[in-house]
């Protein structure tokens, strides 16, 4: 393996990216990651659209992986994470986030058992309404009474937040009502790009007031361009910056990979245009996107010291913020779990 490049001693952390959700998929794009000198990423491990059996086979898979290859760990806590980060050597550590409430299959306990499975980030609905949330591309619809015992489980289980996917209303009510700081993982300002996918300055604000961040992703159409440059992406960074100040930035590129030969559609009755409507911003299915890669990482901190941004800032951006984020996400469990 390539020597990583890594800035000084600072966390460098992608928070969320995707395989494809099938057992058979490699892990090989994770060693990109560690080449372009991360210590964490966050793979998707299944969304609302995706079956349980699909959800539960795919992170068996990515799990068995992950502790068979020498170069990744398991993401444990905070604590484990810098203590590897510390080492010559670190390995990538790898967490994975669940996309949507569906796989819960209605129990709220099943977020402590996702969490021993090493699931750290959760949303409550993909793109669409269900039983839980609202979905971005779906009628706004509050947190339902279930999603707000979903919301005390995630707090209580010491995984984060997320609301990348949620409709707005519902990402309002979790800000009001979690405990722990809330993330946008994978999302971009709509004051920049009008798609439904990005969000509002208002759910910008409301994010950051929880302590929480907005990860800028790398998705074409979330950044308004057919290929996404990184100075694209830094004028989002940038724009997130300015309004609510680099405390509440990160990254999550959202970089999705495929697989020659591996078909890793839901099986049964699945319907794209349902998922990802092109009355919602989408071109020609989800085929048409094209995404920043894991290598962008080596260029990022120099694309952020052209547009301004200290190296103090830079290193806030590109990990400790999540670093911060998660600590505190970990601490309101520990305090939940001593009532």
């Amino acid at each position: 393996m390539k020597k990583p490049i890594r800035s000084r001693r600072a966390l460098r952390w992608d928070a969320h990216a995707c395989l494809p959700l099938h057992p058979e998929a490699s892990l090989a794009p994770l060693l990109r990651y560690a080449e372009a000198g991360l210590h964490y990423v966050s793979i998707n491990v299944g969304m609302d659209l995706n079956p349980i059996e699909q959800v539960m086979t795919t992170l068996a898979s990515f799990r068995e992986g992950v502790e068979r290859a020498p170069h990744l760990r398991l993401a444990t806590d905070l604590d484990g994470l810098r203590v590897e980060r510390a080492r010559a050597r670190p390995r990538l550590t790898v967490g994975f986030d669940l996309e949507g409430a569906l796989p819960l299959l209605g129990q709220p306990e099943m977020v402590s058992l996702f969490h021993a499975l090493g699931v750290r980030q959760i949303h409550l609905a993909y793109n669409r309404n269900n039983h839980a949330a609202g979905g971005c591309h779906d009628q706004e619809q509050p947190l339902s009474p279930l999603g707000a015992r979903y919301v005390e489980a995630i707090n209580r289980a010491g995984v984060l937040m997320d609301c990348s996917h949620n409709g707005a209303q519902t990402s309002l009510d979790i800000c009001a009502l979690s405990r722990a700081p809330v993330l946008l993982s994978h999302a971009n300002p709509r004051a920049l790009v009008d798609h439904e996918r990005n969000v509002s300055d208002a759910l910008i604000d409301a994010i950051a007031a929880t302590g929480g961040l907005i990860c800028l992703n790398g998705v074409s159409w979330f950044l308004g361009q057919a290929q996404p440059s990184l100075d694209r992406l830094v004028e989002h960074v940038s724009y997130v910056a300015d309004r609510v100040g680099v405390e509440a930035v990160g990254i999550g590129l959202d970089t999705c990979f495929s697989e020659a030969g591996l078909n890793d559609d839901p099986p049964g009755d699945y319907e794209p245009s349902y998922w990802w409507p092109e009355r919602s911003g989408y071109r020609a299915g989800l085929e048409a996107a094209t995404f920043l890669q894991p290598e962008v990482w080596r260029d990022l901190p120099e694309a952020l010291r052209r547009a301004g941004f200290k190296e103090e800032e830079l290193d806030l951006i590109l990990g400790e913020n999540m670093a911060r984020v998660m600590e505190a996400t970990e601490r309101v469990s520990r305090e939940l779990s001593a009532l």
